[in-house]
């Protein structure tokens, strides 16, 4: 599909700086771009590129003033990133091709209502007392269990596996690899061995959740593990066993959180943080990637580190840290002037 830049503002509601009929027919990175491509400039960073990119439009903020010529036409928008991000989503879903039907070989278990405008890919599992919503799209070697419900508009990719009496809410997305409601890491030191504690309870996933690849998310030893409405996780998380995670909170890839550990809503998580089991995380708490939380927060808590602490108490502990050569030699001549 081909637009003019006028054609593109009139769609994202931004206002053209250049010629308003160059064309755009692609999206490319700024520091990649080429001639009918469509780029975006939201990170400082990169505001070195709009200065050379070869990108026929790019997205930018309102009050983004220029240090130098751009040849490039200007779209200027609230937010280039959100904007970028509803066109990506335009695209795909006018060139997406909608699944519908049961391919064989799969199997569903007698008295599963299948519902026509469904899709059940080759290979899937679908066990008995199933409850699928409309829309649903369940890609090849899907696996769900005995007793499970998946959500209106819910997609579950190639591999993904949800164990028995897990709830999956609507328009959620789960990408491969996924694994919902395995057992609990829970077993009691008995007679120098450990011995397993059952792990009754369930997953349960409320609506518009994003689940990434090889993500896991365990059940319940009682009641249930909760994710909450609009949560993003990214691939290769771990959730255990009666965790809960607030409404719109996002964590980014290779995140752990322990077992019964709380995480409020509207929290932003970097790679790789790692939470203690039982602790509570406050609504909008921000944490750094490979941090180590083992202490409550505070609401709109920013923290870093391992242990974790205050982001600004972090970066003074650095600059410290950088000094602390210097300091030493310092301290040695010093000393050999006092002797």
């Amino acid at each position: 599909m081909e637009l003019t830049a006028s054609q593109l503002a009139a769609i994202v509601n931004g206002t053209v700086e250049g010629d308003e009929n160059v064309k755009v027919s692609t999206f490319a990175r700024i520091e990649e771009g080429h001639s009918g491509a469509l780029s975006f400039l939201a990170n400082p960073k990169y505001t070195h590129h709009i200065y050379s990119t070869d990108s026929s439009v790019v997205l930018v903020k309102k009050d983004f003033t220029p240090e130098q010529p751009v040849k490039a036409t200007l779209i200027r928008v609230d937010d280039p990133y959100a904007t970028v991000a509803h066109l990506l989503e335009m695209v795909t879903q006018m060139s997406k091709v909608e699944k519908v039907g049961i391919e064989t070989p799969s199997f569903i278990s007698e008295g599963v209502d299948v519902p026509e405008d469904a899709y059940v890919g080759a290979f899937a599992y679908i066990g008995k007392g199933v409850k699928l919503a409309p829309g649903v799209k369940i890609y090849p070697q899907v696996y769900i269990g005995d007793g499970c419900e998946v959500g209106e508009g819910t997609v579950l990719y190639a591999g993904v596996k949800i164990y028995a009496g897990c709830k999956v809410g609507k328009r959620c997305i789960i990408h491969s690899g996924a694994v919902i409601g395995a057992d609990g890491f829970g077993f009691a030191p008995i007679d120098g061995g450990y011995e397993k504690i059952p792990q009754t309870g369930n997953v349960e996933i409320e609506d518009d959740v994003e689940i990434g690849a090889n993500t896991t998310i365990d059940r319940a030893m009682m009641g249930a593990t909760r994710i909450g409405k609009g949560v993003k996780l990214d691939n290769l998380i771990q959730i255990a066993h009666n965790c809960s995670v607030g409404e719109h909170t996002v964590m980014a890839a290779q995140a752990g959180v322990a077992g019964s550990a709380k995480i409020g809503a509207h929290c932003m998580v970097g790679g790789q943080v790692g939470f203690v089991g039982h602790i509570s995380i406050a609504d909008g708490t921000q944490i750094g990637a490979q941090s180590g939380v083992s202490k409550p927060t505070k609401p709109g808590d920013r923290v870093m580190g391992s242990p974790a602490v205050d982001m600004g108490e972090y970066a003074r502990g650095l600059v410290y840290a950088k000094k602390l050569g210097s300091l030493y030699e310092r301290v040695k001549e010093l000393e050999k002037k006092i002797k």
